[in-house]
């Protein structure tokens, strides 16, 4: 076993060996280094790695769903409504008989899906809008940035909710609604960074040299926004959440039988004096998850912004 163990060790030693040199071989080569360094900065945060921990968890949850749980939380059984939490039903079941572990389970893969496609939906049109924005100025500045401010004006549930009664009920246009009413602050945001930027001596050789707009703002100025928008969204997470509970529980969100936490406690709530599990239960649960995205978010600020301090 030590013969083995040996030759692992000098691996990694000649690994951290090739991640720390002064002199990268590559742009791959730095770009592991980056990451190496800030790995080391972010795991020497103890609030941050929490948040990672719980992250971390919420995602296995919603891929081994399956395994851990011994249906979909659909089906019901009368015979054991509103039963507390015991060791037969850990959190207990709700007013159909339905085990309120396994919607929660099941449920975390609809949280899942909802910040997934809002966060692939409103980075692209927050990043494109706003480097296009700052980048070129003048009247295209203005309109965008007037447009940008029109969905800033309005609270962003209350939009949701006016585009979700519009669109109809039913989580893709939840999702959509959410989209629509998130993307704005990251325009502002990867405006105020290519503002910074446009101008730099790198940007200036690149036009020199021929490149054409398109190319500096794919190429050059928005790979510099996306760590300042990863930091954003991240942060935001816990507002999307609420949102898409907020609209679950108003019934504009996911519908029923589809365990969505909002919805759950929806449904819950006439029962909150006497079967409080019904409702609390999930109300903890977007409460332990937004929390984690908050502390994850926080400990991606230190990192990745160098204005803060990080080592990014």
């Amino acid at each position: 076993m030590a013969e083995g163990v040996a030759p692992r060790a000098g691996s990694m030693k000649r690994l951290r060996e090739w991640l720390l040199t002064d002199s990268p071989e590559s742009a791959f080569h730095a770009r592991c280094q980056r990451f190496y360094l800030n790995w080391r900065a972010f795991r020497t945060n103890p609030i941050a790695m929490i948040g990672l921990v719980i992250i971390t968890t919420l995602v296995l949850v919603a891929a081994f769903a399956p395994l851990l749980t011994q249906a979909d939380g659909t089906e019901q059984y009368l015979a054991d409504r509103l039963l507390a939490p015991g060791a037969e039903h850990w959190f207990g079941t709700d007013e159909l008989g339905r085990d309120i572990y396994e919607r929660i389970v099941w449920g975390s893969r609809i949280t899942l899906y909802i910040v997934g496609l809002v966060g692939i939906l409103v980075v692209p049109i927050g990043v494109l809008i706003g480097t296009v924005a700052g980048y070129f100025g003048g009247w295209v500045d203005n309109v965008l940035m007037r447009f940008t401010d029109i969905f800033l004006a309005f609270p962003r549930l209350i939009l949701a909710l006016a585009f979700v009664s519009a669109l109809g009920p039913g989580i893709e246009n939840a999702v959509l609604a959410i989209a629509l009413t998130t993307w704005s602050p990251y325009a502002r945001l990867a405006r105020a960074e290519t503002i910074t930027i446009r101008n730099s001596e790198y940007i200036m050789a690149a036009r020199l040299q021929g490149a054409s707009a398109p190319r500096i703002l794919y190429g050059h100025i928005m790979p510099l926004c996306i760590s300042s928008v990863i930091i954003r969204l991240t942060l935001d997470m816990a507002g999307i959440i609420l949102t898409a509970a907020g609209l679950g529980f108003l019934g504009l969100g996911a519908q029923p039988p589809m365990p969505e936490w909002g919805a759950m406690i929806s449904t819950g709530r006439q029962y909150i004096l006497d079967q409080w599990w019904v409702a609390a239960v999930p109300g903890m649960a977007i409460f332990v998850v937004s929390l984690g995205f908050n502390l994850l978010g926080d400990g991606l600020r230190d990192v990745l912004d160098p204005k803060s301090g990080g080592s990014g």
